[in-house]
């Protein structure tokens, strides 16, 4: 069975295939399951570690994430939290060391699409996958959408960003800050959430990472332009037109 999910590479080709990511410390595991997706006519994409995960995610835009947990640079969840930040749509199966029901609930709860016991099944973990992208093959075929709010535009797919025609160049972060804002805007959005959705779980950082990055997006975005990062005090930012 074959899906025929296509989605743009950024080099502005179309493939046919349905790419899986497969995160995983252990090349044999990696090796099982690349070798079950090829026999099913997709493309596998093999990290063995989250650096290269989500690197993997910008370059190839798979349609389907298979991750480990316990990987050796960054928290199984925190990488989670990631790629529900970047790649809100994105399924994600998480493969975890123990069957305990409430790691298990903890993983859905943080935001995948299922979780699997080690050791797996592997004909149990190829029909669920299956039935991941049944669930999702229409939805997947459609680009990232075009953001604007007031003259500000944002292209998930190019990356893109202009304010009244004028391209804006960002860093990583700034455009995954303005992102977020820009999917809420007219709300006022705290700190704390920020943090959690921009710099993922696994920060540690203080509340003053979020202060200095909006800073830098207003120095970018306001340049011979009307405001349209607001602080409301004692509560957060929000975004909207000047």
């Amino acid at each position: 069975m074959e899906f025929t999910l296509k989605t743009p590479r950024p080099d502005g080709s179309d493939s046919t295939l349905t790419r899986i990511l497969t995160a995983d410390p252990d090349a044999n595991v990696r090796g099982i399951l690349e070798t079950a997706c090829r026999l099913e006519g997709w493309e596998a994409i093999p990290a063995p570690d989250g650096e290269t995960t989500l690197g993997h995610l910008r370059d190839h835009r798979p349609h389907l994430v298979v991750t480990e947990l316990s990987l050796p640079d960054i928290d199984g969840l925190a990488l989670l939290g990631r790629i529900r930040s970047a790649f809100p749509d994105l399924p994600v199966m998480v493969l975890a060391d123990t069957d305990d029901t409430g790691h298990r609930i903890g993983c859905l709860a943080a935001g995948a699409d299922d979780c699997v016991a080690k050791p797996f099944n592997l004909e149990e973990v190829m029909l669920r996958l299956k039935s991941i992208l049944r669930r999702t093959a229409n939805g997947t075929e459609d680009p990232p959408p075009r953001l604007t709010v007031g003259d500000l535009e944002l292209d998930e797919t190019t990356r893109e960003v202009s304010r009244d025609g004028r391209p804006v160049h960002l860093t990583d972060t700034e455009f995954r800050l303005l992102r977020y804002l820009m999917r809420n805007p007219r709300r006022v959005v705290s700190k704390t959430q920020i943090l959690r959705q921009v710099w993922s779980y696994d920060y540690r950082g203080r509340s003053s990472i979020v202060e200095l990055y909006i800073s830098y997006l207003r120095r970018k975005l306001d340049h011979r332009s009307a405001p349209m990062i607001h602080t409301v005090r004692g509560v957060g930012y929000v975004l909207r037109p000047g």
